[in-house]
């Protein structure tokens, strides 16, 4: 029945900041619509997983985690270190793959994953 996510919406207190930061950092080409089209590539796929809440995998007051594949961690990682963008906790290797933590404007956690 489903096909494949159609968008993920929500909430900021400042849409202009948090939009220029989504353009800057993960170089997302926000539209005046205030929304990026994200083609998926050829052999990549998107993970629908739930956690309990009592997870510690992303903050218990965060509902949803958004987790961006990247082509290179290391590149990005270079570049969120020239733009001053810390990461929000040690990137990480595992039998997954490597991640990587930063937070937004609004303080969501973000993960960003090189398979």
């Amino acid at each position: 029945m489903i096909k494949g996510f159609g968008g993920i919406f929500w909430r900021t207190a400042n849409v202009d900041v948090t939009k220029k930061w989504y353009n800057d950092v993960l170089k997302l080409d926000i539209n005046d619509w205030n929304g990026a089209m994200i083609k998926a590539e050829p052999g990549t796929e998107t993970i629908f997983s739930l956690f309990p809440e009592d997870s510690g995998y992303f903050p218990a007051n965060q509902q949803v985690m958004l987790n961006f594949r990247v082509h290179n961690l290391d590149e990005a990682l270079r570049h969120l270190e020239q733009l001053g963008v810390p990461l929000a906790k040690p990137a990480e290797s595992s039998e997954y793959g490597h991640f990587a933590w930063i937070e937004d404007p609004d303080g969501r956690l973000i993960e960003l994953w090189e398979k």
